[in-house]
């Protein structure tokens, strides 16, 4: 029973970030969204390290009981205090080409290709997320390799504030005249920075790195929403994002499952053993986590060459062009 009902809070977890996004769209000026969507960004990271640091915490702590007490009224006020939000929609948008269909996918992916650009867009952020998937399967491990499990939780919610500001840089200074190229600049950035903060193995090497990407993340995802709040008609932006976040979601955890039992009994034991250290170890020195350091090695780079191909598409600049021109 508590499993289903953490399941059933996931989905609807998944339904309010959709009907964020939307809202941003329906609340905020045009010209504003991506300072909004900044603005999102960090009330996110706030909410990242609350989950990562406090509620580790008061398991310890208060115990399950408590905690989950705590969960649920912290919620009631969130749900009591968006009754006084004025929400100034005169009624359900409804897009009369559902026809009263309960699940449309067809229609979303209509939605979708009439915007030039849009999938290619949606694939890209897919993709990244994908090699993304690396680091979520690896970086506690490679983390527990430098510091005691303590000093690790504390070290990643340090660095875990680098969303905070990401997302309060954004909506300070917003994404530029055209959030496509915004997304894939920072897209190239993030895997080079994902090659090379664990080039060594120096702590503070890795915790500077892991500020620097969580810095950067906010920017990627507000460009995104930003584009598909601006070329997708207010009434189908349900189903893009929906969709969006349907596959986008998904390929992190298929490549965690993947990678993680691929380093363990492949990558790992070969940088450990002679012919590797031989190999790699002019580049990746010594210690007991190249293995991993080779693997966010080849996946920032892959991540950095995708972004510059797709600088160079034609989907780009079809993408770009329409988010000019509305």
């Amino acid at each position: 029973m508590f499993a289903g009902i953490i399941l059933a809070g996931g989905v609807v977890e998944n339904m309010r970030n959709i009907a964020l996004s939307t809202t941003v769209t329906l609340l905020v000026p045009k010209e504003n969204h991506d300072k909004a969507n900044g603005l999102v960004g960090a009330v996110q990271g706030i909410g990242f390290i609350v989950t990562s640091v406090f509620s580790g915490l008061a398991i310890g702590i208060l115990g399950m009981g408590w905690t989950l007490g705590i969960a649920v009224f912290s919620t009631a006020v969130a749900l009591l205090h968006l009754l006084f939000v004025n929400i100034p929609e005169k009624g359900v948008m409804h897009d009369p080409e559902l026809e009263g269909k309960k699940i449309d996918l067809k229609g979303s992916l209509a939605a979708i290709r009439a915007v030039p650009g849009l999938m290619a867009l949606i694939f890209f952020s897919t993709f990244n997320n994908f090699i993304g998937g690396v680091y979520i399967a690896l970086m506690d491990p490679y983390g527990l390799t430098l510091f005691s499990v303590e000093m690790w939780g504390v070290v990643f919610a340090v660095a875990g504030t680098g969303f905070v500001f990401g997302g309060m840089l954004v909506a300070k200074k917003g994404l530029g005249v055209n959030p496509v190229r915004t997304l894939l600049l920072v897209a190239l950035v993030m895997g080079l920075l994902g090659s090379l903060f664990t080039i060594r193995e120096w702590w503070w090497l890795y915790a500077a790195g892991i500020f620097a990407y969580m810095l950067l993340i906010p920017a990627a995802e507000a460009a995104e929403q930003t584009v598909i709040q601006r070329v997708v008609p207010y009434r189908r932006q349900g189903r893009v994002f929906g969709f969006a976040q349907t596959i986008e979601a998904s390929a992190s955890p298929v490549t965690a499952f993947i990678i993680g039992p691929i380093a363990e009994f492949g990558i790992i034991p070969y940088m450990k053993s002679p012919e590797g250290a031989n190999t790699f170890g002019w580049l990746l020195g010594s210690g007991e986590a190249r293995g991993i350091a080779l693997v966010f090695l080849i996946a920032g780079l892959i991540m950095s060459v995708a972004a510059v191909l797709a600088l160079s598409s034609r989907s780009y600049r079809i993408l770009s062009a329409a988010y000019q021109q509305t």
